[in-house]
């Protein structure tokens, strides 16, 4: 893909006419990964959205490169998923090194059975350009570059935005606006709400350089490493032969001087053994653990970086964000259609503060491991290490970033069980992965049969004998011998814990509502209606 095609022209909208301010149901301010899927996940749901972007083009550098299985499968039902995967480089294993020896080694999917997989690694600058190959497919989705927020005036029952243009300003007004514009959120601040939590003091270079190497797909972190004595450094591979190295070079460094390219260069060199690259791209960041109070202001929703921000190591900002989107897309569709209740929103800033709070939580202490701060918690973290090379305990103790997973919630919509379960996917749970068939023998998977019931409320049930009851608008997915599903290995039946019929009642985002051993349809009537903030 030509760099070419990130860069976009701005085009004058016949609002820009209008008198008065014209109304959409939705506007969503920023157009990067967060802003673009929530778009393309309200129009696939038959809304229309105005986005809008204050550049022209998509951003420099790769920055986000980490992206998790769950957001693969969340762009797998927004339709670029495979073209994600095809484009990215995917790994699973990571191996974390105190000075020159392997300490601990873990592996992020060692089961088979997954449509996607556990991890790939892809700039964020050929997620962004998938994104909006997508949607310029939907023409529910008027995407405007060029066009700044500037002003906000928020109303009972709507919000106007002043908007910048190269042709000057105008007014748009909107149902609902979502402020996806990242952490320097110019909404954020329009409703007059700040970040809260911590910045670290440490400081981190990155460094993307391209070069030919043989060093296996895997995520390698070092503590103390010859080349690099005292502090941390990590590698990761993209692709286009460009390589993620990040190392840590302290509170006092400036910044100014250590993202000149004369300086990097001995740093890498020192690690790399040789000089034979060329750098990519260059910056400084600060560990930053922090979130909003509230994501939900009125008539604005914040999702994404304008919410929340925590470290890069764990991969949990952008991950996070996509997942904030997912949570937002089916609710505000529900609203909006008049199918739900506007309290239902607020499960949004309940559930997805809970994820802020698991991945600042995660963040902190990955921060405080990698970066000390006092002699005693450096000796600590060493005598970690330490034992880490011999003892499995200690293994379990070193920590050079989670790696982001679903947050399980603890949410209003979700049933309690009623039934004994050993295992399977509890209320407040995202869909598990399982390798199906179908009648004919074609293999499939359980998330390609959820994306084919049409990304609704679906009763996903292990057959026996006649179905069960639906709700009305419920979707069903029935998986047995003499259903249109098969499972000949056992991995549903033994995921899901499902005997014969087992029932999960499944939320248009993919996490379970209610399971049921014996589903009634009273008891599914009740289920529904709660999921849907009725």
């Amino acid at each position: 893909m030509d760099r070419q095609h990130f860069q976009f022209g701005y085009r004058r909208h016949p609002d820009q006419d209008a008198a008065q301010p014209v109304q959409h149901p939705v506007v969503i301010v920023g157009a990067g990964p967060v802003g673009l899927s929530l778009s393309i996940d309200l129009a696939q749901r038959g809304q229309s959205v105005v986005l809008l972007d204050d550049a022209d083009r998509i951003g420099e550098g790769s920055r986000a490169i980490c992206f998790s299985k769950r957001a693969l499968e969340v762009w797998d039902r927004l339709g670029v998923g495979a073209r994600m995967v095809d484009k990215g480089v995917v790994w699973q294993v990571g191996k974390v090194f105190r000075r020159d020896e392997m300490v601990y080694r873990f592996d992020l999917l060692p089961e088979t059975g997954h449509k996607m997989p556990a991890f790939i690694n892809l700039q964020q600058y050929y997620a962004e350009a998938f994104l909006v190959d997508r949607v310029q497919q939907l023409p529910q989705i008027d995407l405007r570059w060029r066009n700044k927020v500037t002003a906000l005036d928020q109303h009972n029952d709507h919000a106007v935005l002043t908007i910048d243009t190269p042709d000057g300003p105008y007014r748009l007004a909107a149902e609902y606006v979502v402020a996806c514009d990242g952490a320097r959120s110019a909404l954020r601040g329009m409703v007059g709400a700040e970040f809260e939590g911590e910045v670290f003091e440490d400081q981190f270079l990155i460094a993307d350089v391209k070069m030919t190497a043989e060093f296996p797909t895997e995520r390698w972190f070092w503590f103390d490493p010859p080349f690099h004595s005292g502090q941390s450094a990590l590698l990761h591979r993209q692709p286009d032969d460009v390589w993620r190295i990040d190392l840590q070079i302290g509170p006092d460094a400036d910044p100014a001087i250590e993202r000149q390219p004369e300086r990097v260069r001995p740093r890498i060199e020192r690690m790399l053994g040789h000089g034979d690259f060329s750098f990519e791209w260059i910056s400084i960041y600060k560990f930053q653990c922090r979130r909003m109070q509230r994501f939900l202001h009125q008539r604005v929703i914040f999702a994404g970086d304008s919410a929340h921000q925590v470290s890069p190591f764990g991969a949990r900002g952008a991950n996070s964000g996509l997942e904030d989107g997912e949570n937002l897309a089916w609710k505000l569709a529900l609203v909006l259609r008049g199918d739900a209740p506007a309290s239902l929103l607020q499960s949004y800033e309940a559930e997805r503060g809970q994820a802020a709070d698991d991945n600042i939580r995660h963040s902190t202490r990955s921060t405080d491991f990698i970066a000390p701060h006092s002699p005693q918690e450096r000796r600590l973290r060493d005598a970690v290490l330490a034992l880490a090379q011999d003892v499995d305990f200690a293994k379990r103790m070193v920590n050079a970033g989670r790696l982001s997973t679903p947050t399980v919630y603890d949410s209003p919509l979700s049933t309690p069980d009623s039934d004994n379960w050993q295992a399977g996917p509890k209320p407040g749970t995202a869909l598990l992965d399982a390798p199906l068939r179908t009648a004919d023998g074609a293999a499939t998977f359980l998330s390609e049969a959820f994306i084919a019931a049409g990304n609704n409320f679906t009763l996903l049930e292990r057959a026996n004998g006649g179905a069960p009851p639906l709700p009305a608008g419920v979707r069903h997915i029935r998986i047995g011998d003499d259903a249109a599903l098969r499972d000949p290995e056992g991995a549903f039946a033994k995921r899901y814990d499902a005997a014969p019929g087992t029932a999960y009642l499944l939320r248009p985002d993919g996490y379970v509502a209610a399971r049921f051993r014996h589903p009634t349809a009273a008891a599914l009537d009740a289920a529904l209606a709660r999921a849907s903030g009725r």
